[in-house]
């Protein structure tokens, strides 16, 4: 079993910043790749920032330039750094990891494991 531990979600002004961190631990043979997704109510879920352990980016259309996603792959921690933030990011953001149930040498087979979310918020 895998858990995501995620923080750094809060409060912030129009044009402020925050940093979000996640991190996994459990049993972890390896890590397809790691993500951030939000939801706000009413609207569906949507990707906000991936990460694949070969290092290719996939970043929501809306983001446009604002966001950088990396990762620490010796602690198992995703950073989602936020920058220019507006009120439509207002929403709770939720960690995803995709990790391989063995050795990637061994089985190609993978579980998706989701942190519990945390709130973000852009206000005056």
């Amino acid at each position: 079993q895998v858990q995501l531990a995620e923080s750094g979600g809060g409060l912030v002004q129009p044009g402020g910043s925050l940093k979000l961190s996640c991190a996994a631990s459990g049993v972890i043979p390896a890590i397809y790749s790691m993500g951030w997704y939000r939801q706000s109510p009413g609207r569906q879920r949507e990707l906000v920032a991936s990460i694949r352990s070969d290092g290719r980016i996939n970043y929501g259309d809306f983001v446009e330039g604002r966001f950088t996603i990396s990762r620490d792959k010796p602690k198992n921690v995703a950073y989602l750094q936020m920058n220019g933030l507006r009120p439509q990011d207002t929403g709770v953001y939720y960690c995803n990891a995709d990790v391989f149930d063995r050795e990637p040498r061994i089985s190609s087979m993978r579980t998706d494991y989701w942190g519990q979310g945390t709130q973000v918020t852009v206000s005056s």
